[in-house]
């Protein structure tokens, strides 16, 4: 099917009750009914090992990664390694950074305001070791956001940027980044781009040639709409070579060789397989992730920012009147649809209107001073109008 021909909803492939508005993706994806039964699948054939093969333990991770690889426009799966987390991946951009070429102290790691734990806690250690500084570019006060928050940006890589960490958009407010140009601006000042894509890969378009990222890392149990404890993160030509966090016997050449594993081997398969985590086959949970990835290459992330905006955009009009905010939609350095983060009047607590939305089974979630509101291709206008009519139940 065409990228452009329009989604229309997709909810009879998921397990969702009538009754129950889940636009809450960001925090968790539900399962399609697909990888539900790739589970069960998985569960059945596994509770009886006989026949179990060498390349059993490899097919089906290369499977993931040429999948993955094809979702981002990334040419070379052997790119793509096998996580079990964010913080995992970067914790590995750590253990590198003391290896970039041109690395000094008092340089300076680039991120943006308020962002996910994982993307802040992996540099503490590095920069005491190196003595580099951490430089955070904050929100934009006032409207609208996402444009100035990207100049702000912009202007902050410099000669001194050792390392820029940006998301495709942000984890609470929906706020997208224009990669493309901030991944030029950070080679030209020969800084590194490390991508945390875990709330915008799999429904929003990223383009691994266009923004050319030194790394790229994703949690795949939300917009890849597989399980939780796994995850994918693609290495550039900068990670060759590099040091992996742990030794994984699997990483080696010619692992597949069973009866040649005490014939150690110091050589790694080629290019990000270094990187991938130990016990990384993951016999029941790897055939679900490949069947999320399936199910995203048929939907396409254009087609889901295509229905997430349409379904959603008469409800920014209808909170308008209670005194609630969504940024501007500007391109590239707007907001996403996908994500969206609604800024509740000063006088509402978020956490109390969360509770009252809860109430009438809207899932959404509260965080720092806004509600975010994740919709997908399950949600239907009915879930949208919940959501106004709770808010309005909440606000009043």
């Amino acid at each position: 099917m065409s990228q452009s021909t329009p989604l229309s909803c997709q909810k009879q492939f998921f397990r969702l009750p009538d009754g129950v508005h889940y636009l809450n993706c960001a925090t968790r994806s539900p399962f399609s009914l697909s990888v539900e039964q790739a589970g069960h699948d998985a569960l059945t054939r596994h509770a009886n090992p006989f026949g179990l093969r060498p390349d059993d333990f490899f097919d089906g991770s290369n499977a993931v990664r040429t999948k993955f690889a094809q979702l981002i426009n990334l040419p070379d799966p052997e790119r793509v390694a096998l996580i079990p987390s964010v913080s995992y991946g970067m914790a590995i951009v750590a253990r590198n950074l003391p290896h970039k070429p041109g690395i000094r102290a008092r340089q300076h790691i680039l991120l943006v305001g308020d962002e996910f734990p994982s993307d802040v806690y992996a540099w503490d250690r590095v920069v005491a070791e190196l003595g580099l500084t951490i430089h955070t570019v904050p929100m934009p006060q006032g409207f609208p956001k996402g444009s100035r928050w990207n100049e702000q940006l912009l202007d902050a890589i410099t000669t001194d940027t050792a390392l820029v960490v940006a998301p495709p958009a942000h984890w609470m407010y929906g706020t997208r980044f224009d990669l493309v140009t901030i991944g030029q601006r950070a080679r030209d000042v020969g800084a590194w781009l490390a991508v945390d894509g875990t709330q915008s890969v799999g429904a929003l378009p990223f383009d691994w040639q266009q923004v050319q990222p030194d790394v790229l890392i994703c949690a795949g149990y939300k917009w890849l709409m597989g399980p939780y404890s796994m995850g994918l993160a693609c290495f550039g030509p900068a990670f060759d070579g590099g040091v992996p966090l742990e030794e994984g016997w699997m990483n080696r050449l010619d692992s597949n060789q069973f009866h040649r594993l005490m014939d150690y081997q110091p050589m790694y398969r080629p290019k990000a397989y270094r990187y991938n985590v130990g016990e990384q086959t993951h016999f029941i949970q790897m055939p679900m992730l490949d069947a999320a990835l399936s199910q995203l290459l048929d939907w396409q992330p254009a087609r889901i920012q295509a229905y997430t905006e349409a379904l959603m955009a008469p409800v920014w009009a209808e909170l308008e009147p209670l005194g609630c905010r969504v940024d501007a939609i500007d391109g590239t350095v707007g907001r996403s649809h996908h994500l969206v983060g609604v800024w509740l009047p000063e006088r509402a607590d978020p956490m109390a209107v969360a509770q009252v939305l809860h109430e009438r089974n809207v899932s959404i979630s509260a965080r720092s001073g806004v509600l975010r509101i994740a919709p997908h291709l399950y949600n239907t206008p009915d879930d949208a109008q919940a959501l106004v009519d709770a808010l309005r139940v909440a606000l009043r």
